[in-house]
């Protein structure tokens, strides 16, 4: 057996110590506890025993930190001297986190949980530490083991004990105390206390995480949905992949579960299928997998138990399946807590969780979700068929009424109301004729519009059984159908000619009393200009195909001409008797002016398109001309009149039962909004548009964009993490739309990873959308990115990276010849990193040499232009870091001398003389960046009293107290000068201080 070396025990803990939370640490720490045991040496095995229990916490394994933390409580009462201040400090802190494991390991028995806290209890007061983390330890405690009066005690005593340097952060309490208040069914309350985390004032390593997830049901609960889909988006971004956190997850995953949002819910389990196993802390286990059965019990409900879910034990299972081995495993878990607590407090919890009801039908959450398959038909007796439904006659008159009178009137909710007729009438015997020729026709126009191979079938038998019962104004439609579904088949032109000329007859024949005749002629005439144009349109193209194309575009000028003659007659002929038809035929003629590149004739069109339909009685045939009257009028540079237009078609669509119209709808009004900076109401339409295109089967269409206007709506608003949340969602749809959006797309996420202070995912999105751009004549675009890489890859402290991106920033910077401030910046970057892992004479070399070809560029002249201000103040900004970069070296000379026993510091120290001659270079380089920041302005005075504050200190360095003062003073007497408010509040005072101790 191999043992390990100080030196390896040492610094194998100090990589475990930054490690992350999880199995695989605290492996390694078990490991390292063990060779620092074996080594003899005490000291080592107390910084391994600490270090395991750190381990323990930050994972499912946190129970098992009651053996370590029993071994090194026996070091601290073997020998307490040998613990310093911080290590006492630290093993004291440690108890309240065994108070809690043993409330969470039913394997230990209530005498022996009860005699820790009484140990606890008597240690604290030994050493003299206020009783409040005593009291909340004893709170959680009494509460599991349903001591509710005990339990009510403690949370008194722990509010009115003092607060020391033992007691819980300020987060984590408000977590606790709100806990406490939901627990009592007091869920305003529970908000109310845990608001300073929510807002983000208080916070620690795992809180707002914690808070977050718990808050989503009182949310839910409370009707303040859109806090909760913040929350929920904002929360399981902090809590996804960390083990310590699955409690937190399981919440978000019930959360999806109660909110219509499943299928997420199932995304967010196969995000942590590796966790779905018997985790070694039962309480986190049960938290856990409580939110997953919450789950998986909806989608049986919903008829989904079928679908694979995530594997158990290395086992594939079903929806079903899961449910219930999870579900006997939870259950065997509470009744042992029960079984040690003498109640059951537990097992009743958690049946009540699992058996939760949904909060809302349906919350739009904003992030992509696979739609879930329909559910699978149950199957039916063979043997005994279920009959139909026994009908009321009365009844059934009054939903046929109600049928017809919306199909007359083009009304959207026709179709659900036959719908709904076909459903009643079943295979019932005695129902009017008419009735079956009604459902058959609904059943047949719903297969023309899907393009349905037995359409014209099925539109021929309506046809024959309308005039079977002589209703010939119904026939004379069913012909105008037929004619439509042979143009959508492809037919030939004659063809749909001859079904046009038969369906216009038929209208003709109608008897002259006919209500009706009249409709069914215009209507035809309609159809026909509609047809004819569209006929015209192949003809013309299959001569141009054949050769005869010359004068194609003076075509299709023709044809657009000829069209629009043919529906202004229409117009004038029926304008008084026919506004719906009229209305239509308008809409027609705006978006010929628009396919002319005539907006502004447009616009009128479409207006009185709109208008017509709502004076007509039919407010949902206005919806389509107003939302393209709104993109129109956005187009013309007229927001306020797109906006109404917008809001007018959103107000007319109440009627809409197409899912996306519905989602067109808010999405243009949603663009229109962000562009007038109404970013809060923007994301509610963004959000219901991303919904309804979801509904509509066009999740990765219109859906996407929606979603990408959602994530810009949350941006303007800085929820970044939501918008980012949204915009990973569905970012592989946004990706397949096109190079320009791809590249928008990248840049977008980076810059709200960015944001984030998460620089590797940002640069890493930065690379990708440099790479989209990689072939382009203009290098301009990848050389932005590729410097926003950079930067985020030196954020992130990828040294060698962002050198590598600085880099190939600069060459890109170089080729477009144009981006004198963009190189100076990437040169500057380029000369810290020189110095970042090492300040050495080569490194320091290297950075003057970057920074002195940063100032060369910015003092060559610039072409023709006159000398401009941003030139000049980043040429002081360069001498100004060059001068930080020099001072960085005498430090390391200082400090090497002060200090002769660290390793660390420069091989060959700088005598004096060379050390003065560095500090008299930065004194000059801060007067010359002084001076040129003098000549720039007030709106420079910061970054002036900068450099001559600098300088002074570096005078007094040198000697020459004097001399930095006077510089200081001199400032202070010309801003006195100044006009007031000219001057920022902080830098008078703080030139006074300095002043006052160069001359102490």
């Amino acid at each position: 057996m191999s043992t390990m070396t100080r030196e390896e025990i040492e610094q194998g803990l100090q990589e475990n110590r930054f490690a992350p939370g999880g199995t695989a640490r605290n492996a390694h720490a078990e490991v390292l506890a063990a060779a620092a045991e074996a080594s003899g040496d005490s000291e080592l095995f107390r910084d391994a025993l600490d270090n395991l229990i750190n381990s323990y916490l930050y994972s499912s394994e946190s129970t098992k930190m009651l053996v370590p933390f029993a071994r090194l409580l026996q070091e601290y009462d073997k020998d307490p001297g040998a613990f310093s201040k911080g290590d006492a400090h630290s093993l004291f802190w440690q108890f309240k986190w065994v108070a809690t494991a043993i409330s969470e390991s039913p394997e230990i028995p209530l005498e022996s949980a009860t005699g820790w806290l009484d140990e606890m209890e008597r240690r604290y007061r030994i050493a003299g530490y206020s009783e409040r983390p005593v009291r909340e330890s004893e709170l959680w405690f009494a509460d599991v083991i349903g001591d509710d009066e005990r339990a009510e005690r403690a949370y008194a005593r722990w509010q009115a004990a003092d607060r020391d340097d033992m007691s819980d952060c300020h987060a984590c309490e408000l977590n606790g105390q709100g806990h406490y208040a939901m627990l009592r069914g007091d869920d305003a309350r529970a908000l109310e206390v845990w608001q300073p985390v929510l807002a983000g004032d208080k916070t620690c390593a795992e809180e707002p995480h914690r808070v977050l997830a718990t808050a989503l049901l009182p949310l839910l609960r409370l009707g303040r949905f859109e806090e909760a889909r913040a929350q929920h988006l904002r929360g399981y971004r902090m809590a996804r992949g960390k083990e310590s956190l699955l409690p937190s997850v399981g919440k978000h995953i019930e959360f999806c579960a109660l909110t219509g949002n499943e299928p997420r819910g199932l995304e967010i389990l196969a995000e942590h299928a590796a966790h779905v196993a018997p985790l070694a802390n039962l309480d986190d286990r049960l938290s856990f997998h409580g939110g997953v059965l919450v789950l998986l019990r909806r989608l049986k409900d919903l008829g989904h138990g079928h679908l694979p879910a995530v594997p158990y034990e290395g086992v594939p299972r079903t929806v079903a399946e899961l449910y219930e081995v999870l579900r006997a495993d939870a259950l065997d878990i509470a009744r042992r807590f029960d079984a040690r607590n003498g109640t059951t407090r537990v097992s009743e919890r958690f049946l009540a969780r699992i058996g939760g009801a949904p909060l809302v039908d349906v919350l739009p959450l904003g992030v992509r979700s696979a739609a879930l398959p329909q559910p699978e038909p149950a199957a039916a007796p063979v043997a005994a068929p279920v009959p139909a439904p026994a009908t009321d006659g009365t009844a059934l008159a009054e939903l046929v009424r109600r049928a017809r009178a919306a199909r007359d009137l083009g009304h959207p909710g026709s179709d659900g109301l036959w719908a709904e007729v076909a459903a009643r009438v079943g295979t019932a015997d005695a129902v009017d004729p008419l009735v079956r020729v009604d459902v058959a026709d609904h059943r047949a126009l719903a297969a023309a519009r899907a393009g349905a191979g037995d359409a014209a079938a099925l539109v021929t038998a309506v046809r024959d059984g309308y005039r079977a019962l002589g209703r010939e104004e119904r026939a004379a439609l069913s012909e105008l159908r037929l004619a439509s579904v042979a143009a959508q088949s492809g037919a030939a032109p004659g063809e749909i000619r001859e079904l046009l000329a038969v369906a216009l007859r038929a209208a003709e024949a109608l008897e002259a009393d006919e209500p009706l005749r009249g409709r069914r002629i215009a209507l035809a005439e309609l159809s026909a200009i509609r047809l004819e144009s569209y006929l015209r349109s192949l003809e013309a193209t299959d001569a141009h195909d054949h050769g005869h194309g010359h004068g194609h575009g003076h075509g299709q000028e023709r044809a657009h001409g000829e069209l629009a003659a043919e529906l202004t007659a229409f117009v004038a002929s029926h304008a008084q008797s026919l506004p719906d038809l009229v209305a239509e035929a308008e809409e027609m003629l705006g978006r010929i002016a628009l396919s002319e590149g005539d907006p502004e004739r447009a616009v009128p069109l479409l207006a009185a398109a709109a208008a017509r339909a709502i004076a007509a009685g039919r407010p949902w045939q206005a919806v389509d001309p107003l939302v393209l009257r709104a993109g129109v009028l956005m187009s013309l540079g007229r927001p306020e009149e797109a906006e109404e237009a917008a809001r007018s078609g959103l107000a007319h669509a109440g009627e809409l039962t197409d899912a996306e119209q519905q989602a067109v709808v808010r999405l243009t009004l949603a663009d229109i909004l962000l562009e007038r900076a109404d970013a809060a109401e923007a994301a509610e339409l963004a959000l219901t548009a991303a919904h309804w295109f979801d509904q509509a089967g066009l999740t990765a269409d219109g859906g996407a964009q929606a979603r990408l206007l959602l994530a810009r709506a949350y941006a303007h608003q800085h929820r970044n993490a939501d918008a980012a949340e949204v915009l990973r969602s569905t970012l592989p749809d946004l990706l397949e739309h096109g190079e320009q959006q791809a590249l928008a797309v990248r840049e977008f996420l980076g810059d709200l990873l960015r944001e984030l202070g998460e620089p590797r995912e940002a640069a890493e999105q930065y690379l990708l959308a440099a790479e989209l751009v990689k072939g382009w004549e203009d290098p301009r675009p990848q050389a932005g990115l590729a410097q926003s890489a950079a930067d985020q890859l030196s954020e992130a402290r990828l040294t060698p990276e962002a050198v590598a991106a600085y880099e190939r920033a600069l060459e890109l910077h170089r080729l477009s010849g144009d981006a004198p401030v963009a190189e100076v910046r990437v040169l500057r970057s380029l000369a810290w990193l020189a110095i970042r892992e090492e300040v050495s004479a080569t490194g320091v070399a290297r950075a003057r040499a970057l920074m002195a070809e940063a100032a060369g560029i910015l003092e060559t002249p610039q072409g023709d232009a006159p000398e401009s201000p941003e030139l000049r103040s980043e040429l002081a900004q360069t001498w100004h870091q060059l001068a930080q970069v020099l001072d960085r070296w005498v430090s390391v000379h200082v400090q090497e001398d002060d200090d002769e026993d660290e390793e660390s510091g420069p091989a060959e120290a700088l005598g004096e003389a060379e050390l003065t001659a560095l500090r008299l270079e930065e004194v000059l380089l801060w007067d010359r960046a002084a001076g040129v920041y003098t000549d720039l302005g007030g709106d420079h005075l910061a970054e002036r009293f900068q450099c001559l504050n600098n300088a002074a200190w570096t005078e007094r360095e040198l000697g020459r107290p004097e001399a930095g003062a006077a510089r200081l003073s001199a400032l202070i007497e010309e801003l006195r000068t100044w006009p007031e408010g000219s001057v920022p509040e902080w830098i008078l005072p703080r030139a006074e201080r300095t002043v006052a101790h160069l001359t102490d």
